[in-house]
């Protein structure tokens, strides 16, 4: 059935529940917003910004968590929600969608056991192993004793040790060295349960990009790809974020790096996962290097990331509850989805100490939003900026992303740092890199050159 006829059949008056609580979530509410069979939109636990682009009323839960299983199921039944999009790593670990399912409300969101491919890092390596999916060299350790033994017994290298579970983005710890690998391996520990197991990887010299990935549990469709900066200071230097900025489009994925990461990677991971009794149904997120033209994964996530939702999910052409309702209903072949040609880039804002989640300027003013709001080519998306009245306080770690639109990266860039300029955080605390999308900015400046 064509789009135009599907649209035709269903209803209006939809509601829709988005399953997140920072900038991806912003900007999935955004795009829900925009769909005319969308008359509410609500958000758990959602934060003070959700509504602020949203053409359709917004309501929160703000002290609920993703992983509280069964009240949101009973949310669900309560306010009679259409779709729920699960788009929260724990919620997914938490078996969220298995649950909705259970009790015949539509969903999109990987299965818990589909999902492992991101809550367990051990499993996804060795699933890649037996799939052939090209991947670094890796060691999968259960104790401090095993990793430390591995180690002595390598030439030196350049590492990463990764805590296995999750662990908020920032389980990948680098090491220049053996001896550095070892020290990473004794911080493990300070990642709980999710550091138990752990993974000893090599550390490819290449360059990074991230790919994202529509299935519905039968076909699969490569809706984008984005170029994530997660160091927190300029040139990658600096403790990993969960992401600090990004651009889109990616000028190093060329048309025959797309056909090869498709052809050795998205899909023998959608058929291995198939094979396993894992079909994956949601978004499929493939942070990948290439080495000397060569793409290897880093790893899977099985949902939107962030920033990459905010430079992605507006790029959309289609009206996104179309898309997420044929995904949940294994219709995505029936949809001929269309992304448009803009660049964009995600400027994120944050306070000094990001990543450290406790921030001891939590609650200070930060102005600037009411301005930026107005600004063309430009969109907000807030992630922990609370608001009271007509003032906005910073929270903790990322506050919000700046999005510019352009015909290419330096001019989408050029407008997210004129906006990025206009913001402050009382006491002068405010961080952002004022480098995001360099690579590609100097690309098309030798280009012109």
């Amino acid at each position: 059935m064509p789009e135009k006829d599907i649209l035709m059949v269903k209803e209006r008056g939809q509601t829709v529940l988005v399953v997140d609580g920072g900038g991806r979530g912003s900007a999935l509410v955004h795009k829900y917003s925009l769909s005319h069979r969308v008359s509410r939109i609500l958000c758990i636990p959602g934060n003070d910004l959700n509504g602020l682009n949203s053409k359709k009323p917004v309501k929160i839960y703000p002290h609920l968590e993703t992983t509280s299983v069964s009240q949101i199921v009973e949310i669900c039944k309560k306010e009679k929600v259409d779709l729920v999009d699960v788009n929260q790593d724990n919620a997914v670990e938490a078996g969220l969608t298995d649950e909705l399912i259970k009790n015949g409300i539509k969903a999109i969101g990987p299965s818990k056991l589909a999902g492992q491919i991101e809550w367990d890092k051990a499993w996804a390596r060795d699933f890649m192993k037996k799939y052939k999916i090209p991947q670094p060299k890796y060691h999968v350790c259960n104790s401090q004793k095993e990793g430390i033994t591995y180690i002595k017994k390598q030439k030196d290298g350049k590492w990463f040790v990764k805590a296995a579970g999750l662990a908020f983005g920032k389980g990948a710890l680098p090491a220049e060295n053996n001896k550095r690998a070892i020290e990473r391996i004794k911080e493990m520990n300070k990642f709980g349960k999710s550091g138990d197991t752990y993974v000893i990887e090599e550390w490819l010299e290449g360059e990074e990009f991230s790919l994202f990935v529509l299935c519905d549990s039968i076909s699969y469709h490569i809706v984008g790809c984005a170029q994530d900066h997660k160091r927190m200071y300029n040139w990658d230097l600096g403790e990993n974020t969960g992401g600090i900025g990004c651009s889109t489009p990616p000028l190093v994925v060329a048309p025959k790096v797309l056909r090869e990461t498709d052809r050795n990677i998205i899909k023998k991971t959608v058929d291995g996962l198939k094979k396993e009794g894992r079909e994956f149904k949601g978004i499929l997120y493939l942070g990948a290097i290439i080495v000397r033209g060569k793409v290897y994964v880093i790893e899977f996530n099985a949902r939107w990331g962030s920033p990459e939702a905010e430079v992605l999910v507006p790029a959309i052409v289609n009206d996104l509850f179309v898309v997420s309702d044929a995904m949940a209903e294994g219709r995505l072949s029936k949809i001929h989805v269309r992304v448009d040609k803009k660049a964009r880039v995600a400027v994120t804002l944050s306070l000094r100490e990001n990543p450290t989640p406790v921030n001891s300027k939590v609650g200070r003013r930060i102005y600037g939003i009411d301005q930026v709001k107005l600004i063309p080519g430009v969109t907000l998306y807030g992630a922990r900026v609370s608001k009271k009245g007509n003032k906005y306080y910073a929270g903790s770690g990322r506050l919000l992303h700046i999005v510019g639109e352009g015909k290419n990266v330096i001019e989408a860039r050029e407008k997210a740092y004129q906006a990025a300029s206009l913001f402050s955080v009382e006491g002068n605390n405010l961080h952002y890199r004022t480098d995001i999308g360099w690579r590609d900015v100097e690309r098309l400046r030798v280009g012109n050159a």
